[in-house]
């Protein structure tokens, strides 16, 4: 690699390192944000962990090389999901990283990091200086630390099922037939091993894999199951087989998607609800995070449960660091990711469905029964539009509902509360020159017509 090159900022982004291998990430800058990560937190021993992708083991060890170098010892847990390096991260108390382009596809990889107990580490929390740190050992090289640090395997797939196993008691539900699309990530390593494991106490549970093979190029489909496409052969799948429920898995694995017996998606904030309900059981009058893009459902349920919402803005950084301010019991996103105080306040998308289990395995109805209560509007869904001036257009919309909004916030782009069960969020992307809406509105009629209105806002003279 070039000195020259030293400019990490197309790929070193508010919440982590994503870029395509190896022209924009290649071992010699895992190398360099190694011995970076090392210098930011000032760790002794760090852990890794890599998914299923080709170029995940080569960029784990030049990253464990460049920590060795500033004198790190490094513990190499070697294949995982990114919930098994948060679980190594707080089961070993260790600032952690994993390599993993989650959803992307297969061209790309990259790393998540975090302090000690899965503390996140995020643009204002450490990401930003390790990108400098690492910027100037690519132009300058690495100045080797007095004493170089060791390395050493360890096996936590069997310590992490066990542990998630004593979160949730799956024993004495009623016999359960589950689908489950792993879309060839890393659910197809841990599913077994949580729900299956023949050394665990066996469960009330058949399970029917689909894409289980370990395989980064994703041959049947992406491991983006928030896209409705790749989802189509799960819900083909339970219906096909009668099953009671389907899930899928992210390229990771630490967000969980969930089918129900008539193959109908399940949105992700009726699972917060249902999840916040069951936490809430244990923990009265707790703290439930939930990001801003989520159904009022949520927080109207979290209140309905005698808990406290907490409303956040949208990213992990983000939601973790008002799980710990606020000793929050639970916490969700639209997007799928759902994180426990249970589990460091960290997201974990089999634990997540694990409670849906117990939820749907401890009474007699449906899947779709039991989440009805928590389907009390329609939603659009998330919609991009390309913009050529991302706050002219937000400086548009607000002017345009000013007059009869009951509020207005910018806590995360635009949200705009029409006060009748009617709102809508846009948020700039900050990679792209999008906006990015979201709709909900008492029904289907009323969500369309408000939908259309701010789009046609959005999108005057584009």
């Amino acid at each position: 690699m070039s000195p020259s090159r030293v400019d990490l900022s197309t790929i070193i982004k508010a919440y982590d390192v994503r870029g395509t291998v190896p022209d924009q990430l290649d071992e010699s800058i895992a190398r360099a944000v190694g011995a970076a990560f090392v210098d930011v937190t000032g760790a002794a021993r760090i852990v890794t962990a890599h998914d299923m992708r080709e170029s995940g083991p080569g960029l784990a060890r030049a990253f464990a090389e460049g920590a060795m170098h500033r004198g790190a010892s490094v513990v190499e847990a070697g294949l995982a999901s990114t919930d098994m390096l948060y679980f190594a991260s707080g089961h070993l108390g260790l600032p952690g990283a994993m390599f993993t382009a989650s959803h992307n596809p297969a061209r790309y990889n990259g790393i998540k990091m975090c302090r000690a107990n899965a503390v996140a580490i995020g643009q204002d929390s450490g990401l930003a200086e390790i990108r400098e740190v690492a910027e100037r050992y690519l132009a300058a090289g690495l100045a080797p630390a007095p004493a170089a640090g060791q390395v050493e395997q360890v096996d936590l797939l069997t310590a992490y099922a066990q542990y998630l196993r004593s979160l949730v008691d799956l024993s004495g539900i009623r016999p359960l037939k589950v689908v489950v699309d792993a879309g060839n990530g890393m659910g197809g390593y841990t599913v077994p091993a949580v729900l299956g494991d023949a050394t665990l106490p066996a469960l009330p549970l058949t399970i029917v894999p689909m894409y289980f093979e370990l395989d980064g190029s994703f041959p049947n489909h992406e491991a983006n199951p928030l896209v409705a496409e790749n989802i189509v052969d799960l819900q083909r799948a339970v219906v096909a087989e009668q099953a009671d429920i389907g899930l899928a898995f992210d390229g990771d694995a630490d967000r969980c998607f969930v089918v129900d017996a008539a193959g109908a998606a399940v949105s992700p904030s009726a699972i917060t609800a249902l999840v916040a309900e069951r936490e809430l059981r244990h923990s009265p009058g707790a703290t439930v995070i939930h990001n801003l893009i989520t159904s009022h459902a949520v927080p109207e349920v979290i209140r309905e449960c005698g808990g406290v919402p907490v409303r956040t803005r949208v990213g992990h950084s983000f939601i973790k660091g008002e799980m710990a301010a606020h000793g929050a019991i639970f916490g969700g996103e639209h997007s799928a990711h759902y994180y426990f105080r249970d589990f460091w306040n960290a997201d974990t998308g089999m634990l997540a469905a694990m409670h849906v289990l117990a939820a749907l395995g401890s009474q007699p109805g449906t899947l779709a029964a039991l989440t009805a209560r928590y389907d009390r509007y329609a939603a659009s869904g998330e919609i991009n539009s390309t913009v050529t001036d991302q706050g002219a257009r937000l400086a548009a919309i607000r002017a345009a509902f000013a007059g009869r909004a009951e509020s207005i916030d910018d806590l995360d782009g635009l949200t705009v509360d029409l006060g009748d069960g009617s709102w809508f969020n846009v948020r700039a992307s900050n990679t792209e020159p999008l906006l990015r809406l979201n709709v909900e509105a008492r029904d289907a009629a009323a969500m369309a017509a408000l939908r259309d209105e701010a789009l046609a806002v959005i999108r005057e003279g584009s």
